[in-house]
């Protein structure tokens, strides 16, 4: 007899990556909602302060969340699909139906690149010359100073800071090789927002593990050890298997623009 599929490695993979991506955007997005909740409660009381501070974070959030998270969520469902084998691709199970209708989510709310350049474009570089990236990556370094003891979370702290520097690093790089190349805010747009987008899933990942670590530690928590022990396992995937992507979109997004633009229009054709 066979062993059951979810015993091979490469279908844990892809049931890791769906749930590491499932309950990290999850996270990110419950993030989301609350800062639209303050920024309702701040025009209530009439403090316009508030609300714009709220309303900077919500803005920085929104790009991340619409074409980062689409774009893994459209991942996740081939992964869904793929794990069902010929049986996924045909209407019995579901899983086509759901491939498809994740597919529409990188395109209505805003292409990916759309959403990519209001992220580097607007939001990073015109509108705060990069004090945005500066102040969100601020405060994932105190969460690391703060959890840099724990057994749990040390290697999360650890990589969550040398992120945090190259994040702003690459901020920086895109901003001067502007001055000369008009076209790399384009070209690394795409790269740009999804290597922030896994930065930012990587904290909400840790954030769940101290969660977590912080429940099994006190013994008090209202879910078992076993779903305790879960979280930091699939943060411990997430670290080791999707965050390194980073480094891919890292090295692509400073390389000139001139590989995208030195080929002329009418060379796009696939007749030949």
């Amino acid at each position: 007899m066979a062993d059951a599929i979810i015993h091979h490695a490469d279908v844990r993979r892809m049931l890791l990556t769906q749930k590491a991506i499932a309950e990290g955007g999850r996270a990110m997005i419950y993030h989301a909602a609350q800062l639209a909740d303050k920024m309702a409660d701040a025009l209530t009381q009439g403090d316009q302060a508030k609300f714009e501070e709220y309303d900077d974070k919500l803005g920085f959030y929104t790009p991340i969340l619409k074409g980062f998270l689409t774009e893994l969520g459209l991942e996740a469902a081939n992964h869904g699909m793929q794990v069902f084998g010929g049986h996924g691709y045909i209407k019995e199970h579901g899983m086509e139906q759901i491939a498809r209708d994740a597919r529409i989510a990188t395109l209505y709310e805003g292409t990916t690149g759309v959403q990519a350049l209001d992220l580097i474009g607007r939001k990073v570089l015109l509108s705060s010359k990069g004090k945005v990236v500066r102040d969100y990556t601020a405060e994932i370094l105190r969460f690391c100073g703060r959890h840099a003891r724990n057994k749990y979370m040390r290697r999360f702290a650890w990589d969550l800071t040398k992120i945090c520097a190259q994040w702003n690093a690459l901020t920086v790089r895109i901003m001067l090789a502007a001055r000369k190349d008009r076209d790399i805010v384009s070209s690394a747009s795409v790269d740009y927002l999804m290597f922030s987008g896994y930065a930012m899933m990587a904290y909400y990942w840790a954030q769940q593990a101290a969660v977590a670590s912080e429940k099994l530690e006190a013994g008090n928590g209202a879910e078992t050890p076993e779903f305790y022990k879960a979280k930091i396992k699939v943060a411990d995937f997430y670290f080791e298997r999707l965050l390194p992507r980073t480094q891919g979109h890292a090295e692509a997004m400073v390389n000139p623009s001139k590989t995208m633009i030195s080929l002329s229009p009418e060379h796009f054709s696939f007749d030949y």
